[in-house]
């Protein structure tokens, strides 16, 4: 017998066992990761729970690190192995593929971001909104020269539930633009801005989607069904925590107050769809074939790229480097935030271990 015989590298399918599990498996994990994505949304718009701020912060960094951790272990990781498959031949041997494609994401994304705050802006301009430091805007200015309490007795909370400046803030701001030139400035309102939340979400959004539909393939699938069961229904929920929390964040206008639950939705689907098709055709799909393997190897690698940027640019960067809030945060708050993010990377990084 051939060695790619025994590695199964034919088109033959895959597992068939715990047939009725894995068809319920659709509905459970849908469950986990709609409740992981929506419950942060949904709980910062009811402040009638009585959930206290720091939940929804501790939520937020716990999430940026179970980004991360999800880019290389359980992205990067597969990438690699799969892309390095015995059952590939020819360039795929002489070549890091996985890596060398992981790194065209970064960059691919970093265009793709810097080309939309451009547009973007270049929008805002026709349409009368600076969206500069230099210039009126209410986000970030505000906060580039007041402290958090300033702050706090200047917003008042809106029916939304989002804040919203009052009138006489309004007129304050419009008289007194912020001065030209000031470092602090230009960092805090860039990353303030509803266009750059929402650009960086949806990065964030893209990567998570792209990578939760191969899971829900493989998962259909995988002889080792119950331990990767287990382990997933963890995973979209604490994956869908830290999506959520990022979600509850954004600062949208009332009548786009649907993107967040929206998006949240979206992602809860992913998986249970990508399980549905990987039942469909589990007769014929083979997980371990040369074109699954290069299929999930290059989407794999693509993803890790995609989230590696949004964790280290969009999320640790955005949060701990450039922004003036943590600066100004005292040693406990800083404390707690990092001990959030090494306690979500370390357990996404320990279910690693099974999947």
């Amino acid at each position: 017998m051939s060695l790619t015989a025994e590695l199964n590298c034919g088109s033959g399918g895959g597992s068939v066992t715990f047939f009725k599990l894995r068809i319920a498996s659709v509905f459970i994990i849908m469950a986990m990761a709609m409740f992981g994505a929506l419950f942060p949304v949904l709980a910062k718009r009811k402040p009638a729970l009585g959930i206290p701020p720091v939940a929804f912060d501790i939520a937020k960094y716990f999430g940026s690190g179970v980004i991360i951790a999800t880019a290389f272990i359980h992205l990067l990781d597969p990438a690699i192995e799969e892309l390095g498959s015995p059952c590939l031949s020819g360039t795929w041997q002489e070549y890091p593929w996985a890596l060398a494609l992981s790194m065209f994401a970064v960059f691919a994304i970093f265009l793709v971001e810097l080309l939309a705050f451009r547009i973007g802006t270049a929008y805002l301009n026709k349409r009368g909104i600076s969206p500069n430091p230099h210039g009126h805007g209410i986000i970030g200015t505000a906060k580039a020269h007041a402290s958090d309490s300033e702050l706090n007795s200047e917003i008042i909370p809106s029916p939304s539930g989002f804040d919203t400046p009052n009138s006489s803030d309004l007129e304050k701001l419009s008289a007194n633009p912020s001065p030209a030139g000031t470092h602090e400035s230009h960092t805090e309102h860039v990353l303030d801005t509803p266009l750059a939340q929402i650009i960086g979400v949806a990065i964030l959004e893209f990567g998570v989607l792209l990578h939760s539909v191969l899971i829900g393939l493989t998962l259909a699938v995988d002889p080792s069904f119950i331990t990767l069961f287990i382990v997933i229904i963890f995973h979209q929920t604490f994956e869908g925590l830290g999506l959520g929390a990022r979600l509850a964040y954004l600062k949208l206008p009332p009548a786009y107050e649907y993107v967040p639950v929206l998006a949240g939705v979206l992602y809860g689907l992913t998986t249970p769809i990508g399980i549905a098709v990987g039942l469909g055709v589990r007769t014929t799909y083979n997980p371990g074939s040369a074109t699954a393997s290069i299929v999930s190897g290059v989407l794999d690698a693509l993803s890790s790229g995609i989230l590696l940027y949004t964790g280290l640019v969009e999320l640790l960067a955005h949060e701990f480097l450039f922004n003036p809030a943590m600066h100004q945060a005292s040693s406990a708050k800083l404390v707690l935030a990092i001990v959030c993010v090494l306690s979500g990377a370390g357990i996404m990084a320990l279910l690693g271990r099974w999947a």
